[in-house]
């Protein structure tokens, strides 16, 4: 079932292939129906999964090169499933972003170069071999290479490409170096095997360097953030929601799966080294947003103190950290998701995203100002939204063992308020500024449809937390 739901997004793509450019009505539905398939069946995976396996759950091993004892293996667990669902649901979400933004001239290349990235997203959450994980994690980094490369909104979209392109295939090259040390000294590149393999400590020191780097990039942490506010500032909406949404969970979910999972004693050594770049990494990011101008670079740079936080609940050791991580992964996927769809909602109507030509919104556009204020709640971790759950579960767990890292975390999130509050004064309310804002309506029908399942799972997930926690209670 895993194999057959990675696959299908590329089916989906192949025939694509087959419609002329200029039948865009066909082309936009039929991407559509594939990209609702694929959501219902990963929701068919989800009824099947079972919560109370210890174990990863639809195992599947296909033999890959024998004389070399290479077979790729694919597995889930709740860690896994998790991200495959909010994978699948973001995806037709993006292909309905090109229904209403600026991508009618090349809507068929657009839909292909998602549909791809879904399947590539999957095999990397799927994979049970740690060479197998690596190829799909750097042909996730080509499409966005192309998508922020070809569909992007500014000029500067060119340096933005390769700055993302360089950043992560640079670091990642340690990682592979380490896993093809790994194969030659213990004959496997098998997640499950290599848990049961005894590793002297300075290999397994270096092997979590190695690691680290190539996830402490896709996070991303201090100092190696300089990629993704660029990044998140020429990519179009769509290729924005799948960044924040999904592709800086990849490092969190490496981290996991590979740091955590294969290097626990390491991990454990170098804790202080990370609570050091993860204290420092939430402070910087919220002052940081504090001196942002443009829309999309507060939130991209928000986004960085919210990874910092969730690499703290991850190396806290703790159970409570460790859920709270995942959860808060999870929860900024939605509402990161949600606010950078807001923002392409403003750029589309006035194109400009620089925040001193707004004021007044909630006059004009009261739909969008209410919309807009949960989700800015959302991100500060107001309770009863999705994130201040996992907030609340990470400062918890440091507390127990470190109070300076818990005191510096709680302080990013109190910084966190100030500057979503800031943003909302500014941008909903005071006067409208006509000479600057001149095409002022408020949300169409399709627009809402799109925004809606985003704030239904912000409240759902808040007030209903236990519906994600039961599927974690393995870790």
């Amino acid at each position: 079932m895993l194999l057959l739901l990675a696959i299908f997004p590329i089916i989906g793509a192949v025939s694509l292939c087959f419609l002329p450019i200029h039948s865009k009505v066909l082309i936009k539905n039929l991407s559509l129906f594939w990209s609702l398939i694929i959501f219902n069946f990963c929701i068919g995976i989800f009824t099947v999964f079972d919560p109370e396996c210890m174990h990863f759950q639809l195992y599947y091993s296909l033999n890959w090169i024998s004389a070399s004892h290479l077979s790729f293996s694919f597995g889930i667990d709740g860690l896994s499933l998790l991200l495959s669902l909010l994978t699948a649901f973001l995806t037709p979400i993006c292909v309905l972003l090109s229904w209403n933004f600026s991508i009618e001239s090349d809507i068929k290349k657009y839909t292909i170069s998602y549909l791809l990235l879904e399947s590539f997203i999957f095999f990397v959450f799927f994979s049970l071999d740690i060479l197998l994980f690596y190829i799909f994690f750097e042909a996730v980094l080509i499409l966005m290479y192309f998508i922020v490369g070809l569909y992007g909104s500014r000029k500067r979209r060119i340096r933005a490409s390769y700055l993302l392109f360089l950043y992560t295939l640079l670091s990642s090259i340690f990682m592979f170096i380490s896993i093809l040390f790994l194969y030659f000294s213990y004959g496997t590149t098998d997640y499950c095997l290599l848990k049961l393999a005894v590793i002297t400590e300075p290999i397994e020191r270096l092997c979590w360097f190695a690691f680290f780097l190539s996830f402490a990039v896709k996070m991303p942490l201090l100092p190696f953030h300089i990629w993704l506010p660029e990044a998140h500032c020429e990519a179009p909406t769509s290729g924005s929601v799948i960044l924040a949404g999904i592709l800086l969970k990849l490092g969190g979910y490496g981290f996991l799966r590979f740091s955590l999972g294969l290097f626990a004693d390491s991990s454990a050594f170098f804790s202080p080294f990370i609570y050091s770049i993860c204290a420092f990494g939430v402070l910087y990011a919220s002052f940081s947003t504090l001196q942002q101008i443009d829309l999309k670079k507060i939130i991209a740079y928000s986004s960085i103190g919210h990874m910092a936080l969730v690499t703290v609940g991850l190396f806290s050791f703790n159970s409570q950290g460790l859920l709270g991580s995942i959860l808060l992964m999870f929860s900024h996927g939605i509402v990161s998701g949600g606010l950078f769809i807001c923002i392409g909602i403003l750029y589309e109507r006035f194109q400009t995203r620089i925040i001193r030509y707004y004021s007044g919104l909630i006059h004009t556009m009261p739909i969008f100002s209410v919309c807009f204020i949960i989700f800015s709640l959302a991100n500060i971790g107001l309770p009863g939204t999705s994130s201040f759950i996992g907030e609340f579960l990470i400062i918890l767990s440091v507390l127990e063992s470190n109070s300076w890292v818990a005191l510096f975390s709680a302080l990013g999130m109190i910084l966190s308020a100030c500057y979503s509050l800031w943003l909302l004064n500014r941008l909903l309310f005071g006067n409208v500024r006509i000479t600057a804002i001149f095409q002022l309506r408020d949300l169409t029908r399709l627009e809402f449809y799109i925004l809606f399942p985003f704030i239904f799972l912000t409240i759902l997930f808040g007030i209903f937390p236990e519906y994600l926690i039961n599927y974690l209670t393995i870790y």
